[in-house]
């Protein structure tokens, strides 16, 4: 068995455009259940198939999609995402464009993984066992930086080991979010 794909940093702004279009990302969550031609995309997300045919070439122009000739029948043309570790410069280390880029990208994210909680929890009730899956923590530790590094450097290494090229016939995809942030609200009190 073949391990994770290894970390890559990009640090080209035309290259998180393209992967942050908002049809671009549809496109890659829908590729991430199973691969799917253009045709099929075009009927599980609403639009013609002139559009996901255009935005899967271009997702396969920046490595993020493969087409997958084994699949095809005749003409048609199938699609499957690619395996990527994709990390982006430290925000202190972006330059203005890829700043502004990646800060919109990132509010884009969190509104999606909320809309997918949302849905999860709208339809639970639909799911059998599979209804009790939401795993959920919240809590705060003080941290200096390179501890805070550690730490999602261990969260990292947790998601590797649970990887797996081929899933057990009962897996289902699981989303995994893990953010943490300083508390901008006040400096840590000394107190007795």
């Amino acid at each position: 068995m073949t391990g994770p794909p290894p970390p890559e940093e990009i640090a080209d702004a035309a290259v998180l455009k393209a992967v942050m279009h908002p049809l671009r990302r549809r496109i890659m969550e829908a590729l991430g259940r199973g691969p799917a031609t253009a045709t099929k995309l075009a009927k599980e997300l609403g639009e013609s198939s002139g559009a996901t045919s255009y935005h899967l070439r271009e997702l396969a122009k920046y490595d993020f999609v493969d087409e997958a000739p084994e699949l095809a029948h005749g003409k048609e043309r199938w699609w499957r995402a690619r395996q990527r570790d994709i990390r982006w410069p430290r925000h202190s280390e972006q330059n203005d464009e890829m700043r502004a880029v990646f800060d919109e990208a990132q509010r884009a994210a969190f509104t999606e993984d909320l809309e997918q909680l949302a849905r999860f929890l709208e339809r639970r009730g639909e799911l059998g066992e599979w209804g009790d899956a939401l795993v959920f923590s919240r809590g705060s530790v003080q941290l200096n930086l390179e501890e805070l590094k550690e730490f999602f450097d261990e969260y990292l290494d947790l998601l590797r080991r649970y990887w797996r090229p081929e899933p057990a016939p009962d897996a289902r995809k699981v989303l995994v979010r893990w953010t943490a942030f300083p508390d901008v609200d006040g400096e840590v009190r000394e107190g007795k």
